[in-house]
């Protein structure tokens, strides 16, 4: 008979073989694999109660805590789906969301409750709100006094089939409504087992859950790091004075994090060199960072760094981008600049770049198409978005909307999104080089670039940049220095300076806003003008 690839194996294994070692730090709590795993067990025998059935939709809205590591598996008992909601939305997007998702329960922590409250007397389909972090300011369900009346004792499962939607996770769209990915077990199955053997994890590791666990579930961390038996530490509030004293406490071994949030990480180290004895592995998705970057994380910090590549609609990961073998005689510089780009295809995925008639792109590192993939981890679809669905995945093949080039050695470099290449006399420039150009200079602590009109070129990259403490550097100096780095159709032609840029959650900047920001102060100028 065969098993059924279901999510709560993972826990499974973890109990049986770890179940006296520490499995979760929080907040000063320590929780052993058997504790976590009566934990679960409570909050299933409370669903349960409140009427919760396979199918249903199980809404949280929470930081990185044990609360929400454990809502993953206690959900799942019942055969019912979570639906993560990112912290960084306004109450207007959670309306829209827990209504589309028809969510029937929701967990909101005390320090976001406030944005549920304006719009509690409008949802349409949630019966009850359970507070985290309970205080006496909110009339709402204690989680902690409701999860204790319930029995520790093995839950009666729900049967289980790997193809049931376990997971629906809205993407933060530029565009009109978010959609929501549908993701199942077999998905987010198969992709742990992948990447728990790229990202060699054992149980020895000590993940830190920088990351948020909305994001993709975290890019599937409650999944393999629980099914390895390793131990998670929470942290609430991700700063880089928390990430480096948990890093020491803890003797973590393993970080995931956008480039962003590893900057910080950097800058933090350069003024305060904190001690870090044991190894370090950091994975990194999002926006590719330049070689020099690449080069300072493994030789400053002594971390190893490994970039990956992946979007929610694929479970997320599809690509990594180590050292394999046959390059290992690489000089360092060359090294760093494999590690920079995406990378290969992981096992069970299929990635390819395309161009416009759908035919593979050569391997020359030039020619550039879209990255488009097949593998188990490609979502189910869109919720209740058959057309959005259709568009997406077309003859099996998952379409990202990011264009990308691909080197002789079969490594994809993510060149830019689709609608951010920025086409300047005909040429097209990827805003990811220039970005990276812009990186080398030592006054420049973040750089983003986008298109903007310009009479001549019909297009031109301009920057946004946020400069490094007790530095300063002109406008036409930050363009000359491009200059002197790229080809002169690439450099910037106008830089903004501003004292931060607008990022989602995990860390990715925000393009869409840095646009608007562009186009709106450029009406107030054409206004004063006129």
């Amino acid at each position: 008979m065969n098993v059924p690839l279901v999510l709560p194996q993972f826990l499974d294994r973890a109990v049986a073989l770890y179940g006296d070692k520490p499995a979760v730090y929080c907040d000063e709590r320590i929780f052993t694999y058997e504790q976590l795993n009566g934990r679960v067990n409570q909050l299933s025998h409370g669903l349960k109660e409140l009427g919760v059935k396979k199918g249903d939709r199980i809404a949280y809205l929470a930081p990185n805590t044990v609360e929400m590591l454990e809502g993953f598996y206690g959900i799942f008992q019942l055969g019912a789906i979570m639906v993560p909601l990112n912290i960084r939305l306004k109450p207007e997007d959670y309306l829209f969301i827990l209504n589309h998702s028809e969510s029937k329960v929701l967990f909101v922590d005390q320090d976001l409750y406030d944005l549920i409250k304006p719009i509690k007397g409008k949802l349409e389909t949630v019966e009850h709100i359970i507070v985290q972090y309970h205080d006496s300011s909110t009339n709402e369900i204690d989680y902690n006094q409701w999860l204790s009346s319930f029995s520790t004792e093995t839950f009666d499962r729900a049967e289980l089939d790997e193809n049931d939607v376990c997971s629906l996770l809205y993407t933060s769209g530029t565009t009109g409504n978010p959609k929501g990915v549908m993701l199942t077990h077999r998905n987010n199955y198969l992709h742990a087992l992948s990447s728990m053997h790229h990202l060699r994890v054992t149980d020895r590791d000590v993940y830190l859950h920088v990351l948020p666990m909305f994001h993709v579930n975290g890019w599937g961390s409650p999944f393999y790091y629980t099914a390895n038996g390793a131990t998670h530490v929470c942290l609430k509030k991700a700063t880089p004075e928390s990430i480096f004293q948990a890093v020491q406490k803890y003797k973590v071994s393993v970080l995931h994090m956008a480039p962003t949030v590893l900057n910080a990480l950097l800058q933090y180290y350069e003024k305060n060199l904190p001690e870090i004895e044991q190894d370090v592995r950091v994975v990194i998705a999002g926006s590719a960072p330049p070689p020099a970057f690449v080069t300072r994380v493994e030789k400053e910090l002594g971390w190893e760094f490994i970039q990956v590549y992946g979007m929610t609609e694929s479970s997320p990961l599809s690509l990594i981008s180590t050292i394999r073998v046959q390059l290992n005689d690489f000089s360092p510089a060359d090294k760093a600049k494999i590690k920079a780009k995406a990378g290969y295809p992981m096992i069970g995925c299929d990635v390819r770049v395309v161009n416009d008639f759908g035919e593979e792109v050569a391997h020359d590192g030039v020619e550039i198409g879209e990255v488009i993939t097949r593998s188990h981890g490609v979502m189910l679809g869109y919720w209740k978005n058959e057309e959005a669905t259709m568009e997406a995945i077309r003859e099996g093949w998952l379409h990202t909307g990011d264009m990308g080039t691909v080197d002789e050695f079969g490594h994809i470099d993510i060149v830019d999104r689709k609608k951010d290449i920025i086409i300047s006399g005909g040429e097209n420039i990827s805003s990811i080089e220039v970005e990276g150009a812009l990186y080398e200079h030592p006054a420049v602590l973040e750089a983003a670039v986008i298109a903007v009109p310009h009479e001549k070129w019909g297009e031109t990259p301009h920057a946004y940049v946020v400069l490094r403490d007790n530095h300063h550097v002109t406008e036409a100096e930050i363009i000359a220095f491009s200059r002197e780095k790229l080809a002169h159709f690439k450099a910037v032609t106008g830089v903004t300076f501003v004292d931060e840029l607008p990022k989602t959650a995990s860390g990715k900047i925000q393009k869409v806003h840095l646009r608007n920001e562009y186009w709106s102060a450029k009406g107030k100028i054409e206004r004063f003008v006129n």
